[in-house]
């Protein structure tokens, strides 16, 4: 399996069990909120609240919550303005990690984020240190079944697509971010059903963890991931499937 598409994999179960913990809705809000704030209420103008809604369609996110979640973007409803940061530090055997957060407390949210690093064989880092291991770009999912690869490479490749990948249950499309709108315009406009849809950071290279190694680096990114403050949790490890999969907390 491709690094692409193992990361791929992992950000799906992990979105999954986010799903059932409830924790999507505030993560959602929170983007849904910051978006309307910086970019207006209407979706048509604002790429970044269009996106923001489609993971609230993905999550099943009541219409009210989205509507009052943009409200208090707008400034309709009173509301907590959130200030975005990044923290970037490493994991067990060096794992590059990087945690995009969403606070209305700074010190607070460090605090908690450098403790959950240090209890878990990790070191917060400066800025930069390790961002620039990843390629921030667009990743859509297409489930089998819904387009072949030549559809794919016909719509999204003439978009403006960087790359079609196969993944275990689909395709991957690939985006640089300026093209990202306009893939998913396309692949909309000829009606292929897409699983998931988000910006995301893609590790250019891995690292290899295994043993209790591996069990802690998996701690240490699923409890950075169920802070609330945290949006997103991105790290370059390679980890055997089995391992993933007998994954619990």
């Amino acid at each position: 399996m491709s690094g692409h598409s193992k990361w791929a994999n992992i950000q799906r179960r992990k979105g999954a069990q986010d799903a059932k913990r409830g924790q999507v809705f505030t993560k959602v809000s929170r983007e849904l909120t910051t978006a309307a704030r910086i970019g207006g209420g209407d979706p048509s103008a604002n790429a970044r609240l269009r996106k923001a809604l489609d993971l609230a369609k993905a999550a099943n996110m009541p219409a009210d919550t989205v509507d009052r979640a943009i409200k208090k973007g707008t400034g309709e409803l009173e509301g907590v303005v959130y200030e975005e940061i990044t923290y970037e530090g490493y994991g067990p055997e060096g794992v590059a990690v990087v945690v995009e957060c969403m606070t209305e407390n700074r010190n607070r949210t460090v605090a908690d984020i450098r403790h959950l690093f240090t209890k878990l064989n990790g070191n917060l880092g400066q800025d930069g240190c390790v961002a620039w291991m990843f390629d921030k770009v667009g990743l859509i999912a297409v489930p089998a079944g819904k387009a072949t690869e030549e559809q794919l490479m016909e719509i999204a490749l003439e978009a403006g697509a960087s790359d079609i990948r196969e993944a275990d249950d689909g395709f991957e499309v690939i985006t640089p971010l300026d093209a990202f709108d306009a893939v998913c315009s396309a692949l909309d406009e000829a009606k292929i059903e897409t699983e998931s849809r988000a910006i995301t950071r893609i590790p250019r290279s891995t690292v290899r963890v295994e043993g209790k190694s591996a069990e802690t680096m998996l701690k240490l990114y699923y409890r950075l991931d169920e802070h609330d403050d945290v949006q997103n949790v991105y790290a370059n490890f390679d980890i055997d499937d089995e391992i993933l999969e007998n994954f619990s907390l």
